[in-house]
């Protein structure tokens, strides 16, 4: 056990990501990549969840997250909390949607046409 102020041993940062997922990798079908977004279900959760997914279902229930910010924000690698998302998600406890697709471009001169038109009406 370490005390204030010291590190853990490298050898426990590598061994806990393997602990948490329970040896798992991501699964083949991964839907998740940095910019999806997740929020908590309406579904109750459980009281039998790790800490690590009870953590992750708190986060997400102020609204929808980025994949990079939940790891961000958990302090965990992003392959790891790859695995707990697709955990939850597989179980009903979150809700996945896609980013929002890039912007179109407008075109400038149509800008300008309604910029001189609300200028022409309110001076």
């Amino acid at each position: 056990m370490t005390s204030p102020g010291e590190q853990e041993p490298e050898s426990a940062q590598l061994v806990r990501p393997y602990v948490i997922t329970n040896g798992r990798g991501l699964p083949d079908n991964d839907q998740f990549n940095l910019i999806t977004l997740v929020t908590a279900s309406e579904q109750r959760q459980p009281s039998h969840l790790d800490p690590e997914k009870r953590r992750l279902l708190e986060l997400c229930s102020g609204g929808y997250l980025s994949v990079a910010e939940i790891a961000g924000h958990m302090g965990l690698p992003i392959g790891i909390v790859k695995v707990l998302l697709s955990d939850l998600s597989t179980d009903g406890y979150l809700v996945t949607r896609a980013p929002a697709p890039p912007a179109q471009l407008v075109d400038v001169s149509l800008l300008q046409e309604v910029l001189d038109g609300l200028q022409a009406r309110f001076g």
